[in-house]
């Protein structure tokens, strides 16, 4: 079985049995999908309590959980996770059954291949990117604060590498040129741009990655997308599927 279903932000009470009973006759050659915003690894510098007791209880659970970045992830700490190859793409494992599907990748499971690119452009920096390091940080930080101006920490809060590099887009290139552009599922955080324009009807803002699957979804055969980000349950149309607290079965 693969499940699969939107952001998480590092909460995951939707798994436990009362919500999800389906997991009782799960095993872990079973998957639920995350299609971004895991948000499991977090903390500034190592797992907290919070962090490890969550990760622990995922483990814990009779299926396998995978997901790809999404924004609101802390990629400094989740670029030093090893990385392995499974199923036909690169992972990494924060536990045995809890893995991160990198960017680009194609696994094949239960006899569907599945492309992945997690990442997005983060929409809640109205106020900007912050440094630790700036003298002013204290001052800025303060009238942001007073304005209710969202804003980000850079390394604390905010990453760039929410947004993909010109060799993970490359590699996710070969891969599907490797598969003739044909795949079953695509999993993303975001969406392509056409396809955010209709969501948002101006408000979402083309960028580099959704430009890229945007180019994506006019090569690439797919019976269905699904992406998160967006924080809404929606068929946006018959192949492409906005996740977020919603979990459906897709295999």
């Amino acid at each position: 079985m693969i499940y699969i279903t939107g952001d998480c932000h590092g909460e995951f009470r939707r798994f436990n049995t009362r919500i999800f009973p389906e997991q009782n006759g799960m095993t872990k050659d079973d998957y639920v999908i995350i299609c971004g915003d895991f948000g499991g690894v977090w903390n500034k510098d190592e797992e907290s309590k919070m962090e490890t007791h969550n990760l622990d209880w995922l483990e814990d659970k009779p299926f396998t959980t995978l997901f790809v970045s999404g924004n609101h992830e802390n990629f400094d700490r989740l670029n030093k996770y090893p990385i392995e190859k499974w199923h036909g793409g690169k992972i990494q494992r924060i536990r045995p059954s809890v893995i991160h599907l990198m960017r680009g990748q194609i696994f094949e499971l239960e006899g569907k291949k599945i492309f992945s690119f997690g990442g997005a452009s983060s929409h809640d920096i109205d106020g900007g990117i912050l440094e630790l390091d700036d003298p002013n940080f204290k001052r800025k930080k303060k009238n942001l604060d007073k304005g209710w101006r969202p804003y980000r920490i850079n390394h604390l809060s905010w990453w760039k590498e929410e947004l993909p590099s010109e060799e993970e887009m490359e590699e996710g290139r070969r891969n599907l040129m490797d598969n003739n552009h044909k795949v079953d599922f695509i999993v993303t955080h975001c969406a392509a741009s056409s396809t955010a324009a209709l969501l948002g009807q101006g408000l979402y803002k083309p960028d580099l990655l959704t430009d890229y699957l945007e180019e994506i979804r006019q090569t690439v055969k797919f019976k269905k997308w699904f992406f998160g980000h967006y924080h809404d349950n929606r068929n946006v149309n018959a192949e492409e599927i906005l996740l977020w607290e919603q979990m459906i079965r897709i295999s």
